[in-house]
């Protein structure tokens, strides 16, 4: 698959560089530029409320249908007919857009109904599967195949609850689980199987509720290796078995107890799973929100200072705590994006005040990364700003070629350009982290086989060719997985890192290698579907390709 073309850069001077090791299986990237900016289009129409990478190398976005005109005119006279719609009931503007990242390119798509603060996956053929949305889409399942003239198909009544503000997660065995939303404090699956009950009761959601405020919506939800689902509402965490329904371990709550769900909007990961350790650590990191009360506060005009902490919690562990580290930024409706090398990009939000209608203060410009492998106290790294504000309705989203989309930001009940203090976004953009800098050129692999799109099975060896004009360490290489996020709401819905479980490397001529790797052993550390696959030279990821589990 050819390498998409990166649009001229908004270049941040180079420093030097140099690289070091920090022990077996780590890298790190020191005296960087701290990445760089690039404008990618001026106007998308919509803004990026949600934003889903498909395997065709196109991202669809949507925002909502009952903002009123958008500024991208639906094709060929095409209208939206809606008369539940609450502001326009005839609407002939686009609330959902593909980009196509090669082309740098936007087409118009047709959403029917309303998608406002929905959810989704991305079934193991490759369709974007979204579910729920507000007014008469929140009980609409829509499906988004990957081609270059698909659109929105819409399954009426596919949801048995109405999900707004709720949580999908793909499961071992292709569905998709649906967690919570306003109101509803329990679970349901789709498809739906012929003799299942349609939605099962989630206590948790209960308990984690706080009267009037929530701070339990779009929990953040991980399938641990073990199958279980890892559930995070307000301030604390269950391990859900979701086939036996009850709760198998509860996690103490975080140091402090803030809360860190929506609308005191946190983020969090599930940190890259290492496939070549005997015993896989998994460990869930959650960063940022609010304090108590920030969102009552808000509401009068006080905007409290956003959450400086992360939580980090290993779940594997027979007693697992806590472990709280500061960040060199607070921040609010935050993005924490997995990168190919295994560090975390945290990026957007703001550093007052909370998610909601005008609710937020003071923009977070500079995107920080997180290095997990490195001693706590030094792992954060304050990268190079942005210009434009990322409030909330914002998203960020890893593309193939390793840099970040970065789209959204509506802090207001319809589309507002001027007179207000952080305008609607209609721009896309993109950040190259420090690892594309053209510095490291001569360190960055290129894989040459397996093709793209190759399919392959679980705990399948597989010969991974690849080129390095410079001279390579064969003691830092690795392969990795990723499974694309569905991001909304400061949330990266099925985001997924796999360190693959690799052999030596071998030098089979000029400047080109092969290392042997095993694909995930069982559907529980990944289940069916499309990834992108990553060589990884001293912290210098590939362009990845994709590949299908199947």
């Amino acid at each position: 698959m050819a390498n998409p073309p990166r649009p001229g850069h908004m270049v941040f001077s180079f420093l030097f560089w140099q690289l070091f090791t920090a022990g077996p299986g780590c890298w790190i990237l020191t005296h960087a530029a701290g990445g760089e900016w690039e404008l990618l289009l001026k106007n998308i129409g919509i803004t990026a409320i949600h934003m889903q990478l498909l395997h065709n190398d196109r991202v669809v976005i949507f925002d909502r249908t009952d903002f009123g005109k958008s500024n991208m005119s639906l094709p060929h006279g095409k209208c939206r007919h809606d008369p539940n719609d609450i502001v326009l009931p005839i609407d002939c503007t686009a609330h959902s857009v593909e980009y196509d990242v090669a082309t740098n390119s936007i087409r118009a798509l047709v959403v029917q109904t309303d998608v406002w603060c929905s959810s989704g996956a991305v079934m193991a053929n490759g369709d974007l599967v979204q579910t729920g949305g507000y007014n008469d889409g929140e009980r609409v399942a829509r499906i988004f195949k990957p081609c270059s003239s698909c659109d929105w198909e819409e399954v009426p009544l596919g949801l048995a609850a109405r999900r707004w503000y709720a949580t999908n997660h793909i499961l071992p065995d292709n569905r998709q689980i649906v967690i919570g939303g306003r109101g509803q404090f329990n679970y349901e699956f789709y498809p739906k199987s012929a003799n299942a009950r349609t939605v099962y009761t989630l206590p948790f959601l209960v308990q984690t509720n706080d009267p009037k405020i929530e701070n339990n919506l779009y929990p953040f939800v991980f399938l641990h290796t073990d199958g279980n689902l890892f559930i995070f509402a307000n301030n604390r965490a269950i391990l859900f078995n979701y086939f036996k329904k009850f709760v198998v371990k509860t996690f103490p709550t975080i140091p402090g107890g803030d809360p860190r769900s929506y609308p005191s909007t946190g983020s969090a990961v599930m940190l890259p799973l290492n496939l070549q350790e005997p015993s896989i650590e998994v460990e869930v990191l959650v960063c940022g929100g609010a304090p108590d009360g920030s969102y009552t506060q808000a509401s009068k005009r006080n905007f409290v200072r956003a959450l400086k902490t992360c939580a980090r919690i290993k779940i594997t562990d027979p007693s697992p705590q806590w472990v709280m580290e500061t960040m060199p930024l607070a921040r609010v409706m935050g993005d924490m994006t997995l990168l190919p090398n295994g560090d975390v990009l945290i990026i957007n939000g703001a550093s007052a005040g909370t998610a909601g209608w005008e609710l937020g203060r003071d923009p977070v410009l500079n995107p920080v990364l997180y290095k997990p492998h490195k001693r706590i106290g030094s792992r954060f790294k304050v990268m190079n700003p942005s210009t434009i504000p990322r409030m909330y309705h914002s998203t960020a989203i890893l593309l193939r070629d390793g840099r970040v989309l970065v789209g959204g930001s509506n802090p207001h009940i319809d589309y507002k350009f001027t007179g207000v203090l952080y305008p609607t976004e209609l721009r896309l953009e993109a950040f190259s982290p420090e690892y594309l800098d053209s510095g490291f050129s001569n360190l960055r692999p290129i894989i040459i086989s397996p093709a793209s799109q190759s399919k392959m099975g679980h705990g399948q060896g597989l010969t991974v060719r690849f080129s390095v004009t410079g001279t390579l360490n064969p003691d830092m290489v690795s392969v990795t997985m990723l499974s694309p996020s569905f991001t909304t709401h400061s949330f990266s819905m099925n985001q997924r890192l796999l360190v693959l479980k690799s052999g030596n490397v071998k030098n089979v001529e000029k400047s080109t290698f092969t290392i042997s790797v095993t694909t995930p052993g069982s559907i529980n550390l990944a289940p069916f579907g499309y990834y992108i696959l990553f060589v990884v030279h001293q912290g210098i990821p590939s362009d990845g390709i994709w590949v299908q589990i199947h």
